[in-house]
């Protein structure tokens, strides 16, 4: 199959990675030429530094020629949300697409699959997500993911890209619910990050029993928000629900967690993020996710701390003793 991949993060190059060890023709597109020409030279991604790329993938700086590449096969979207909409927009209505985006877009608050619907509704298009950390998926140790699409061929033919003995990739008809999970479960990895940096901080700081009750009142919270957008309960207990909140929340490779782990610390945001050097997407989705739940009249306890904290209004601590806080009622 002919594959493209439009994004060379850490993400977009280990999914790339995999297609081509699979002994797909794949081509990894760059908007940084000199980036791209470096990488084309060393073949490592500085992003990855410890993946050699496999001889057989193609590099470019030409988004033209990537998009091209992959009329009669497979686009991969791995841009950040925000980039999403331009991407889509600049693609061919012919194309078929899977986007790895997680988030609301900033200003609109809408799901990938809305963007898409309003820029190519006649578009096959899905998601792919999941509890997965690039560094892994590029050194091929053992991942699960989900495609999810309206389009079974398309889910299918995500399979066929990525599925192998080290990845499997299982698909849902349910897409909402997926974007759902990929949204929430960043802001949620936060509120972990805090609880767990405070753990030492006094005999009667939040421990062990906090986090695990921040992930599974967090999930509730998931599942409010998704079921109201219209997607399927089961969704939430799979790999882009309860498993990549897991994941993101309790990781060490994760950007998100280590956000809260330096708010516990009281770090300045705007220091936190330069020493990340990466995105942080539930930093910048937690206000959108935020906005989305209140207008479909959404209860999220959780995220509502995590935006008044990241926007200053709040200290880690006091973020905690305000969920902590919260009145007794029915699970």
């Amino acid at each position: 199959m002919n594959i493209c991949v439009l994004g060379a993060g850490a993400w977009g190059t280990a999914l790339a990675i995999q297609a081509a060890r699979a002994g797909h023709d794949v081509t990894l597109w760059g908007r940084d030429a000199a980036a791209m020409a470096a990488m084309r030279v060393g073949r490592r991604n500085p992003y990855l530094p410890d993946s050699d790329l496999p001889a057989a993938l193609a590099l470019t700086a030409d988004r033209g020629e990537a998009i091209a590449h992959a009329a009669q096969g497979l686009t991969i979207v791995a841009t950040p949300m925000s980039g999403l909409r331009e991407t889509l927009a600049a693609l061919p209505a012919a194309q078929r697409v899977l986007w790895l985006c997680k988030g609301f877009e900033a200003g609109t608050g809408r799901l990938g699959h809305e963007i898409a619907r309003e820029l190519q509704p006649s578009m096959r298009v899905g998601v792919l997500s999941g509890p997965s950390f690039a560094q892994e998926v590029a050194a091929g140790r053992p991942t699960a993911l989900v495609a999810a699409s309206e389009d079974a061929d398309l889910a299918r033919a995500a399979v066929e890209a990525f599925h192998g003995d080290r990845l499997r990739v299982y698909t849902s008809v349910d897409p909402v619910g997926v974007e759902v999970g990929g949204a929430v479960k960043n802001v949620l990895a936060i509120a972990v990050g805090v609880c767990d940096g405070l753990s030492h901080a006094a005999p009667d700081a939040p421990g062990l029993n906090a986090r695990a009750a921040l992930i599974t009142r967090g999930l509730a919270e998931m599942m409010r928000l998704g079921l109201a957008l219209g997607a399927r309960p089961e969704t939430f207990m799979g790999l882009s629900g309860l498993g990549d909140l897991v994941l993101t929340a309790t990781g060490d490779l994760s950007r998100n967690r280590r956000v809260g782990l330096m708010l516990a610390e009281g770090l300045a945001l705007p220091d936190i993020l330069a020493r990340l050097g990466h995105v942080a997407e539930g930093v910048y989705s937690a206000p959108t996710v935020l906005d989305r739940a209140r207008a479909v009249g959404v209860d999220m306890p959780i995220t509502e701390g995590m935006v008044a904290l990241l926007d200053g209004r709040l200290r880690a601590d006091q973020a905690v003793a305000l969920l902590m806080s919260r009145d007794a009622r029915a699970e």
